[in-house]
């Protein structure tokens, strides 16, 4: 089969699911080109005021980017993308799993059809409502419990927005979980759990779609509210779900795979960070919330650089402080050996603190440990920062 008859062959099929209703996703991997820090494309489609469109998330080594296109430019911006430089795309869809593979001498492609590996329903109307992780239905009692669903399943109108961004973080989350192998996904900590909407939802994904034997530990300092979530985890039948009481300093726990904090107060968020590392987490994901402590660091050393035009205004100092914690977070994380990615976490219309840190076991570096520390050092010259919270709880060299 020639290059040109393989291309046109998965173009084909890509417009013939959208319009027969069985594309799943699209992902295109195995990256060559000339783009800098770019790894994959990953394509689904979402609804965007009741019109169908192609959302694109563009995965670079430390950042994702998400664009969103008509059926007709999405389908040829995936093209332009494979000839540009991507030697694996997989199309999925309810019927097959087809994947274009670029040949091993550079000189065309070649299409191989597999069986459908994703057991999800598609949308056979451009008017149903999108696939979601975790589907409101009569059997969930979690989520009638937490007042999201009413007593026949379905979402209350002002409960709409929780549902979403339940969904949203489940869809943030699934991914990820590809760095664990079968059986090490043994206990997720969820770190400042609240009122568990969040825990509940990942749970429910993790044991009742992909059918893994994990535990769950909420760890939430108000008793009343661990005494509600523990009674809705029984009435649930959620056997490997528990929260405890207590604060996120003193949890302690001989292993923690997953770790979860998702607006932790200010140094809460790097008590959580300490907790995964000391523990040895694969997978470490925050959410960080009221960066106080750089903030009163900055204003109080009111250091002169070439961002003081910006940052002699409050509201730009708040969000400078914001970037500045969470960067050098991001690089203790680092030192640790572990990979970053910082990505939004859900609409800013849902909530201002939208940022989400993500970090991923990997090696530690020695060489790349000292170049690391010279990045922190630069950093709290630079701001005028003494010390940053989590770097004193590592007791790092200064």
């Amino acid at each position: 089969m020639s290059t040109t008859t393989s291309l046109q062959e998965f173009e084909t099929a890509i417009n013939s699911s959208l319009i027969d209703g069985t594309f799943l996703k699209l992902s295109l991997g195995n990256y060559k080109g000339p783009e800098k820090d770019l790894k994959n494309i990953y394509v689904r489609v979402i609804q965007v005021k009741r019109a169908n469109k192609l959302s694109f998330t563009y995965r670079y080594k430390t950042r994702d980017i998400v664009k969103n296109y008509s059926y007709e430019e999405g389908v040829a911006l995936v093209m332009t993308q494979i000839v540009n430089g991507f030697a694996m795309s997989t199309l999925f869809t309810s019927k097959m799993d087809l994947s274009l593979v670029q040949k091993r001498d550079g000189l065309g492609y070649e299409l191989i059809t597999k069986p459908a590996s994703l057991n999800l329903q598609p949308s056979l109307s451009h008017n149903k409502e999108k696939v979601r992780l975790v589907n409101a239905d009569i059997q969930k009692k979690y989520l009638h419990e937490l007042n999201i669903t009413d007593a026949k399943g379905e979402v209350f109108k002002n409960a709409q927005d929780k549902y979403k961004q339940i969904n949203q973080y489940i869809s943030l989350l699934s991914p990820l979980l590809q760095n664990f192998k079968d059986q090490e996904l043994q206990h997720v900590v969820d770190m400042g759990s609240g009122k568990g909407y969040l825990t509940f939802a990942f749970y429910d994904y993790l044991i009742n779609v992909l059918k893994l034997n994990t535990r769950v530990t909420g760890v939430e300092y108000r008793p009343d509210l661990v005494e509600l979530c523990n009674r809705i985890a029984v009435n649930s039948g959620f056997n490997g779900l528990r929260f405890q009481e207590g604060t996120i300093q003193d949890y302690e726990a001989e292993r923690i795979d997953l770790l979860i904090a998702l607006h932790a107060c200010d140094t809460a968020t790097d008590d959580a960070i300490f907790k995964g590392i000391t523990a040895g987490a694969r997978l470490i994901v925050v959410a960080p919330c009221c960066h106080k402590q750089i903030r009163r660091e900055m204003t109080a050393s009111k250091v002169k650089n070439e961002l003081s035009y910006i940052t002699k205004y409050g509201i730009f100092l708040e969000r400078q402080a914001e970037m500045v914690t969470d960067g050098i977070r991001a690089l203790i994380l680092n030192y640790f050996g572990y990979e970053t990615k910082v990505m939004e976490f859900v609409s800013g219309v849902h909530t201002p603190k939208n940022v989400l840190v993500v970090g991923i076991k990997q090696r530690e570096d020695d060489a790349k440990k000292l170049e690391v520390l010279e990045k922190i050092k630069a950093a709290k010259a630079y701001f005028g920062i003494g010390h940053h919270y989590l770097e004193r709880l590592f007791n790092l060299p200064s």
